[in-house]
């Protein structure tokens, strides 16, 4: 049974940061692909960062270009989500996503096979 447990959320001031993980179980890990996306009250769930399956191409939403970093540990079955200057925008929750592979659109939520349950963002201003 394939399992994503996100953790490292929590609320911070304008301009914190926080350090978000997410542990894999039951599947091969280094074969997956893997993203992070978020989800804010009231709006569709967006994507935010991807990475392929050694870490060597990872993509962002223009929005966090330059404040967040996604990296993983295939030793440790763990994709990571660095999230800095943070702005009260950011507020969400932020869930990690594994496929094995992208047909089209790693942005597209679509594309994923398995999400965690969230771990919450608050930034206050």
């Amino acid at each position: 049974q394939v399992q994503l447990v996100e953790s490292g959320g929590g609320s911070v001031q304008a301009g914190g940061s926080l350090g978000l993980s997410c542990a894999a179980s039951g599947l091969t890990f280094s074969t997956y692909l893997m993203a992070w996306f978020r989800q804010a009250p009231g709006k569709e769930r967006e994507f935010v960062a991807f990475i392929d399956w050694s870490g060597g191409n990872t993509y962002y939403v223009d929005s966090v270009k330059g404040r967040f970093t996604i990296s993983r540990d295939n030793a440790k079955n763990a994709v990571y989500l660095q999230t800095n200057s943070l702005k009260p925008e950011d507020t969400a929750i932020y869930y990690c996503a594994a496929s094995r592979i992208i047909r089209t659109d790693y942005s597209n939520t679509h594309e994923y096979n398995y999400w965690g349950q969230g771990t919450q963002v608050t930034v206050s201003s």
